[in-house]
């Protein structure tokens, strides 16, 4: 057999070739398969120097094998007589997306997660993370050092911000370059893999921020390749779109469905947040659109183990968690931005830009608990269109509800976190109502320990370029009047500064120094997790309703088993005294009293305490605090039922006794 013809036959074979384009280890060599319609001829030149034709195969792939090679070959490609290129299904560039691309066996690595089942939809706490601002050293190593006080305090699942080559020292992953690289300034791919597989045994999944909806600096040679990775007829927010339904797409489809694939397969990954999928979600007429299309190929390359795919989504299309059988596309959740600008227009009393349609006010807590998306199709105001479709038919946990991340953080120009903002006793009392309320809750790095390190906007890019970046990002925040001021603008820092980028960085001293913030979320995440009522209600649909109790005060409550029901007070304005209670969710179940089982005022939290509600006075709702009730013995005066009856019983005997 030829060397070509072996080489087909090796890709065809999926014992031996695992994806079907990208450089394989086999036997004694490697097997080379690109797709490269703009090229003629095309050539893999190893990095002594060596080259070796690729053959042909028909409709733009060149495929090839060589000998005495293996792991930790460099290699790049030449079309035609031009420049050497990365591979565009790269596993590793270890000088950077302009660089070589470097074989890897990612058999390698020993794995200990056999027993590892994935990770489901209901039960999650996310934790989202930067690994280069994660800790000082901004590696996978590190990072995975940190996983047993994630898994201490309460999380369950890592959503890791996106982690393909990209250009420049520093930068938040978004404008990926090399889709299939992980980020060299990290550490080796195998670093990535043992995070994962730490992660695994400290029983904590990981899902992984992709992004296919643009590509960014340092990705222009795919083009060299074929100009058909972009389709021309559409324009997302930041570029050309990927091509997923034009001419020659097929290719293009299956190098982004394979991204998925490798993730799962060759990474253990337990899933993705898919970025920005508005801009994918119209660019795509396919029979099945391409978010289906991933979703669906990444959990058979899955196997017997569970993903959890979670989708950014702006305008709020729940049809992209819905189930394929009712025309859905089969993602399990969505981020919930309404619950995020509610809270942090209620932590701040800034509602500026895309926070205008939105109170804070007790109303839009209850419908957030009750209903997930507050805009289900009604005329939001700051885009001047209606937003969002209805929620009706989901389960709580396909919303995901944080008051912090990356892009939120980022977007309020200083990065300030959300405590620095807010007064102490309200930002208790909002971080109970996130991780307490009906969803899937997410931290953002650090929340957990109240982080003094703000999150920035950061890229490593020069000249022109970086200028171009600053402007953009400083009109960006711009849409905030408050933050178009002159003085505003000069504070606000640019994002290819390195100092930007340090600042970031958390400091993990701090989880030991900041004691109340870690026992206010390892107590709410304990609660969230062990109390069986608000176990199951926060992922059951109707099992919570709410009431309005003032004009910054509302109830919920939750219904549990034989009426072992809770109560979550939450008040966040001055201290409320109901005189008059005419709201029949305040009432305690027949037979029982309302007892307190926590309270965001508790000492251990930097609280100032708070009187639990008694039903023998009115009750007092403490400023800017939430209480959480349940059943207890009901109170030395209040009679039950029978009590009462015996008691008129008693009576009248004794009134026939004095007339006798």
């Amino acid at each position: 057999m030829s060397t070509a013809a072996a080489a087909r036959s090796a890709w065809r074979d999926p014992l031996v070739r695992r994806l079907p384009v990208g450089a394989e280890p086999f036997g004694n060599g490697v097997h080379f398969r690109v797709w490269a319609p703009a090229a003629r001829k095309l050539a893999v030149v190893l990095g002594n120097g060596e080259a070796a034709w690729l053959e042909a195969e028909g409709e733009g792939h060149f495929s090839a094998s060589i000998a005495g090679i293996g792991h930790g070959t460099r290699y790049r490609y030449r079309l035609d007589d031009g420049d050497l290129l990365p591979d565009p299904v790269s596993r590793c560039q270890p000088e950077g997306p302009a660089g070589p691309s470097m074989v890897i066996d990612p058999d390698r690595y020993r794995w200990r997660d056999q027993d590892w089942r994935g990770v489901p939809r209901e039960g999650q706490v996310l934790y989202e993370l930067h690994v280069g601002a994660f800790t000082p050293e901004g590696t996978w190593r590190a990072a995975a050092g940190r996983l047993p006080q994630l898994a201490e305090i309460g999380i369950t699942c890592i959503e890791m911000m996106p982690v393909n080559e990209f250009a420049g020292r520093f930068g938040w992953g978004y404008d990926g370059a090399s889709l299939f690289a992980p980020y060299h300034h990290y550490g080796e791919p195998d670093d990535l893999r043992f995070f994962v597989d730490e992660a695994h045994r400290h029983g904590l999944g990981v899902i992984l921020d992709v992004v296919y909806n643009h590509l960014g600096p340092g990705s222009d040679f795919l083009r060299k390749f074929s100009k058909d990775y972009f389709n021309p007829r559409y324009d997302t927010d930041w570029g050309e779109a990927l091509n997923f339904d034009g001419e020659n797409c097929a290719p293009v489809r299956e190098w982004v469905v394979t991204n998925g694939i490798y993730w799962v397969d060759e990474f253990h990954m337990d899933g993705f947040r898919i970025d920005a999928t508005q801009n994918i979600y119209d660019f795509d007429e396919s029979r099945e659109h391409i978010l289906a299309e991933f979703t669906r190929r990444a959990r058979e390359a899955a196997g017997s183990r569970t993903i959890l795919v979670v989708g950014e989504n702006e305008p709020q299309i729940t049809r992209l968690i819905r189930p394929r059988a009712q025309g859905g596309y089969g993602l399990d959740a969505l981020w919930n931005d309404d619950f995020h600008h509610s809270a942090i227009v209620a932590l701040t009393g800034r509602n500026e830009a895309y926070l205008t349609d939105h109170r804070g006010s007790p109303q839009e807590f209850v419908s957030a608990a009750k209903h997930g998306f507050l805009y289900q199709g009604q005329r939001y105001r700051w885009q001047d269109w209606p937003r969002g479709t209805p929620t009706r038919g989901l389960e709580p946990c396909q919303l995901v509800n944080f008051t912090q991340n990356h892009d939120q953080l980022a977007n309020m120009g200083r990065g300030y976190r959300a405590h620095h903002i807010a007064g102490a006793g309200r930002y208790r009392a909002i971080t109970a109502l996130m991780v307490l309320m009906p969803g899937t809750p997410m931290y953002f790095m650090g929340q957990e320990f109240g982080a003094s390190q703000p999150f920035h906007y950061f890229l490593d890019v020069k000249g022109e370029l970086a200028d171009m970046v600053d402007a953009g990002r400083r009109k960006e925040v711009s849409q905030f009047p408050s933050l178009a001021t002159p003085e505003l603008q000069a504070v606000l820092k640019r994002p290819d500064d390195p100092a930007t980028f340090a600042a970031c960085k958390l400091d993990w001293a701090e989880f030991d120094r900041h004691h109340e913030h870690v026992a206010l979320n390892r107590d709410l995440l304990r609660l969230r997790r062990e109390d069986p009522t608000l176990r199951f209600a926060c992922c059951a649909s109707g099992r919570v309703d709410g009431a309005v109790l003032g004009p910054e005060a509302f109830v919920l409550r939750y219904f549990g088993q034989a009426d072992d029901d809770r109560l979550l007070l939450v008040n966040l304005g001055i201290d409320l005294e109901l005189t008059i209670m005419p709201e029949p969710l305040l009432a305690p179940p027949e037979g029982t009293d309302w007892t307190l089982l926590w309270s965001s005022e508790h000492p251990d939290y930097g609280g100032i305490g708070a009187q639990a509600p008694a039903p023998d006075r009115p009750w007092v709702l403490p400023g800017h605090a939430a209480l959480l009730l349940r059943p207890g013995a009901p109170w030395p005066g209040r009679k039950s039922e029978l009590e009462k009856a015996l008691d008129k019983a008693e009576e009248i005997r004794a009134r026939r006794e004095r007339k006798g």
